[in-house]
């Protein structure tokens, strides 16, 4: 893992109390760079036992040298992510990366959509996800899109899935969501291109986070290569961190598809 070369960058990752974004937040910092850590409560860093709160994420981003501050936003609200990206802004001056990494196959009120195809799911549940997912990259891709533009700088990362690249029978509206997540990003990033804004996405696949083993029964890897096995969060960050710096510059509109 690169450990130097993004000093004095200022980074937003959201959903960075718990999962992969607190991975890619504590590597973003251990590398230099000043870190917003949000969710959609502080209480949420909790919910599967990966951190006190997103105020102690923080203050563990700050003992590593570099400025943290937790904000909350429900990112299913544009009001509200306008309020995180600007908030993100006058807390270390500028934006250089955003990390979108927010999402999930979240129903409204279960853990997962119950059915999870595409005809039984029910309308709140298809809206749910793809507002957790598709629209919530798009808001906070406008919104810190519009400040890139004008400082022509930046480093935009969207998280999208390998569920995204695969035909699935369970998981379909989470799957199509991530799958626009891609097409998206290739969009913005011409958008952006001249401006020297850039635009990718990366396409984690599966991962040890607290909420992966909260909601799935992991069998035996026994007999797995490397490239089989489910992957540790640190394998995705290396990815992220690639992309966050100066090493992908002539890189944008790329989805980087983790096959296992």
């Amino acid at each position: 893992m690169n450990t130097t070369g993004l000093q004095g960058k200022n980074a937003l990752v959201t959903g960075s109390s718990r999962g992969l974004g607190k991975q890619y937040a504590l590597d973003l910092a251990r590398a230099g760079a000043n870190v917003i850590i949000h969710d959609i409560s502080d209480s949420s860093a909790a919910e599967f036992n990966e951190a006190a709160s997103g105020h102690a994420v923080a203050e563990e981003i700050r003992q590593l040298g570099v400025k943290s501050a937790f904000i909350a936003a429900d990112l299913a609200d544009p009001v509200q992510v306008e309020s995180l990206i600007n908030g993100a802004i006058a807390e270390l001056g500028s934006l250089d990366i955003l990390v979108n990494n927010a999402g999930g196959d979240i129903g409204l009120n279960t853990p997962r959509p119950d059915p999870n195809d595409a005809l039984d799911i029910s309308v709140e549940d298809i809206r749910s996800v793809v507002e957790r997912n598709l629209l919530s990259t798009m808001y906070a891709c406008k919104f810190a899109g519009l400040h890139m533009k004008e400082r022509r700088a930046g480093k935009i990362v969207n998280v999208g899935s390998i569920a995204g690249h695969v035909p699935v029978t369970s998981g379909i509206i989470y799957a199509s969501a991530k799958a626009g997540i891609s097409f998206y990003t290739r969009s913005l990033a011409e958008q952006l291109r001249k401006y020297d804004v850039n635009v990718n996405c990366i396409s984690p696949a599966p991962t040890y986070t607290g909420r992966f083993l909260a909601t799935r029964t992991v069998g035996s890897e026994e007999g797995r290569s490397r490239l089989q096995r489910i992957a540790q969060p640190e394998d995705m960050s290396s990815i992220v961190m690639f992309l966050c710096g100066s090493a992908s510059d002539a890189l944008s509109g790329e989805t980087i598809v983790c096959w296992k």
